[in-house]
């Protein structure tokens, strides 16, 4: 993609708005209208509410006598805005079998024109404000493309067929090298949003935060590695596990990271969005819950680094990886030649799970109006993860940016690294 610091906001909207056309090129309709579990939404409904975020949070705001395509898509692509009003439910999003693709996406063109046409027509004193806006929701935007990839992959998963979404660029098989562990003296350090550039409202303040001296490691975890750990019985050992995380095992009579399947001859696969692939040792393990990930933290002696260490420790490596611009869509073993002590991966490949709960920073306050929504009211029963995946777009990553989800959710592109305290 551009470089944002060259591109106008008309140029930038066009060009993401562009790239979620791209994403479903691939579906058949058919595709679109799937929803196989209440976490998962169709596609149908990602492009729009996409599309709803920008005609409810700004058009509607901004251009007078402003027309919508259909009243009605108020209710039906609100997505959880409970000020602004009711909505359709979130695990019947797939009951939605009008408005069809073709109006949807006809929906997504006329509010594109409008935008373009508000941008031209608006005052100094609001434009301003305007791009703000719009830059907030191409930002959500980008965050739904990952959620189109993810939800196409469980759709697609759940299917008898295990359908290809794509041929994919082919994966690297480089071996990655042994994991070692960087140290780091800890002490009174700063993390959080600067204020230069765009952030979401729970990337702020910046704050000071005490960190005790500290051990992470180069990489993450590996499909290897994870391996061992379900050959020595992990799954089935209940010492390892949180008390919730261990029911959720039983209850879902879970035995490896979702996508794992064993062919004919006991042989380890793994489905992707290319389809059914052989299980590569030394990829980055992925498609892992919390639980998963700190029971194995658990049976190595370690445990995951809190979001302050991992913040603070990336704070020396540059934002670049495999992520959604390389088109691969799969987490990919590292074919750089690092020193034992460098940090690899810490972007793109596998969202990488923290040991801290989602909360507010010291003195966060969220937006004003319905926007204060958007990240506020989650904050509650789930975990950070940090540095973005194989479907992220690089330019939405930031050091300072706070995933979340709850702990037992794995369909996301989630990993871990290792840490623990310096004796």
């Amino acid at each position: 993609m551009k470089a944002i610091e060259n591109t106008s906001i008309a140029e930038r909207f066009a060009e993401i708005r562009g790239v979620t056309m791209k994403l479903i090129e691939p579906l058949e309709t058919e595709d679109f209208i799937i929803q196989s579990h209440e976490d998962v939404s169709p596609a149908k409904w990602h492009i729009a509410h996409t599309t709803w975020f920008f005609e409810r949070m700004i058009l509607k705001e901004f251009k007078s006598n402003y027309e919508e395509f259909n009243p009605a898509f108020d209710f039906l692509f609100n997505s959880y805005y409970n000020t602004i009003g009711p909505y359709q439910p979130r695990h019947q999003r797939g009951v939605l079998s009008r408005p069809t693709v073709d109006q949807v996406i006809e929906y997504r063109k006329y509010v594109d024109q409008q935008v373009y046409n508000l941008l031209d027509e608006s005052a100094s004193e609001t434009k301003k404000e305007i791009e703000a806006l719009l830059y907030m929701g191409l930002q959500h935007e980008q965050q739904h493309q990952e959620l189109i990839l993810m939800d196409i992959k469980y759709n697609f998963f759940v299917n008898p067929l295990l359908p290809t979404y794509a041929q994919t660029k082919k994966r690297t098989l480089s071996k990655t090298q042994e994991s070692q562990f960087v140290e780091y003296d800890g002490g009174l350090v700063e993390i959080g949003h600067d204020g230069d550039g765009f952030a979401f409202d729970n990337e702020s303040p910046r704050h000071k935060v005490w960190l005790e001296p500290f051990k992470l490691a180069t990489k993450p975890v590996t499909n290897g590695e994870f391996l061992e750990f379900i050959n020595s019985g992990g799954y089935e050992k209940p010492e390892y596990w949180l008390s919730d995380g261990w029911s959720i095992v039983k209850e879902h009579n879970w035995k490896a990271p979702l996508y794992w399947l064993k062919d004919t001859e006991e042989k380890w696969q793994i489905f992707t969005l290319a389809g059914i692939q052989d299980l590569e040792l030394d990829e980055p393990v992925s498609h892992v819950s919390f639980y998963e990930a700190d029971a194995f933290s658990r049976w190595k002696g370690k445990r995951l680094p809190t979001e302050a260490e991992w913040e603070y420790a990336s704070q020396s490596v540059a934002i670049r990886g495999n992520t959604m611009d390389d088109g691969v869509y799969h987490p990919v073993a590292s074919s750089e030649d690092l020193q034992s002590s460098s940090l690899s991966k810490m972007f793109g490949d596998v969202w990488e799970w923290t040991a801290s709960a989602y909360s507010p920073y010291p003195g966060s306050k969220p937006l004003e109006g319905a926007l204060g929504e958007y990240n506020a009211k989650f904050m509650c029963n789930q975990m950070i993860l940090r540095g973005g995946s194989c479907a992220t777009p690089v330019d939405h990553i930031r050091k300072t940016y706070r995933n979340f989800f709850p702990p037992e959710k794995r369909w996301q592109f989630s990993g871990f690294r290792l840490a623990e305290d310096q004796s």
